[in-house]
């Protein structure tokens, strides 16, 4: 079995995580069952598949739920985007997110073509 932590895409993804989670009381209250509940759930949702396909038994399944990490990384940079639009955070504060963003998902990329050429 792999050990999740000992990945550096699973350190970044869960630091992500802790800082999406950090701006998100700057948020409209009104917004805490909408935009909000959204943004917690994709940005915990691509630490939290990683882990889980590191629990998994072939280099197969755990790049299924690195798929689907990917797509959340997705689903958050576009919620991100939204609330610089909506001026829910501010435009810097959305870039570094972004940023961060960006490195997961170039690093989940990574891993994925890794573990796909491995079964080849």
């Amino acid at each position: 079995m792999r050990d999740y932590k000992k990945f550096l895409v699973w350190e970044k993804s869960h630091q992500l995580t802790l800082d999406v989670y950090k701006m998100l009381p700057t948020f409209p209250k009104d917004e805490m069952f909408g935009l909000t509940s959204q943004i917690k759930r994709s940005s915990s949702s691509i630490p939290t598949n990683i882990a889980e396909g590191c629990g998994r038994n072939s280099d197969k399944d755990f790049c299924r739920f690195l798929y689907i990490s990917f797509g959340s990384a997705n689903e958050l940079e576009y919620q991100i985007f939204l609330s610089i639009e909506l001026n829910f955070l501010e435009n810097e504060q959305g870039q570094i997110l972004l940023k961060q963003i960006e490195e997961v998902k170039k690093m989940l990329n990574g891993l994925i073509i890794k573990l796909n050429n491995a079964e080849s």
